[in-house]
């Protein structure tokens, strides 16, 4: 698509599309990435390979008590970047935690905080014990810094040859994606 300026990029796309890119890298190098990669999605013992946010939000707990956008912050940090559970992942897990009585929400300064209830204690101590961020060694945390670089870098090279590229260089640019793409798939087929 052609920018008010003619690049063929849209800045805005570019933005909204790979500005906060984050690789699906699953821990211990494994297949088994499910749907949902970027933001929200990733790996562990849950079903289909995506994370066990409700043993990450239970083992949490078990630290301290913690808001949910305070959860997602800590999971991205202790990850070193590779998983940040969505909204849409943390909220309703925190839900299902309460309706089950194993958590409770307080108010604390116009927001919910939540803890842990007696009864979800046991339930925690075991999540605690098996922490998923326990998973992400230093060197998976590493290795996916730099998937994380390398892809931005491609996505920068990208961005330049659209705005700036002729009608045949953005077509050169597009053979050499396509053939990288058929090169990664060929990795994985072996």
């Amino acid at each position: 698509m052609r920018s008010r300026h003619g690049a063929f990029f849209d800045a805005g796309a570019w933005q909204r599309g790979f500005g906060s890119f984050i690789p699906p890298f699953p821990p211990g190098g494994g297949r088994g990435w499910g749907h949902g990669h970027g933001r929200g999605g990733g790996w562990g013992r849950g079903r289909g390979g995506r994370p066990n946010v409700r043993q990450a939000v239970l083992a949490l707990l078990h630290e301290r008590p913690m808001h949910g956008y305070e959860m997602i912050q800590e999971l991205e940090q202790r990850t070193g970047g590779i998983w940040r559970p969505s909204p849409g992942s943390i909220y309703p897990t925190l839900q299902m935690l309460e309706d089950e009585g194993l958590i409770a929400a307080e108010e604390s300064g116009g927001r919910k905080r939540f803890v842990l209830t007696d009864a979800g204690r046991p339930e925690a101590e075991t999540a605690a014990q098996n922490a998923p961020w326990r998973e992400y060694g230093d060197e998976n945390v590493s290795q996916a810094q730099e998937f994380r670089d390398a892809a931005l870098g491609i996505m920068d090279a990208l961005r330049q040859v659209g705005f700036n590229g002729t009608s045949e260089q953005r077509a050169q640019a597009l053979e050499v994606l396509t053939e990288t793409r058929r090169k990664l798939y060929a990795i994985l087929a072996d």
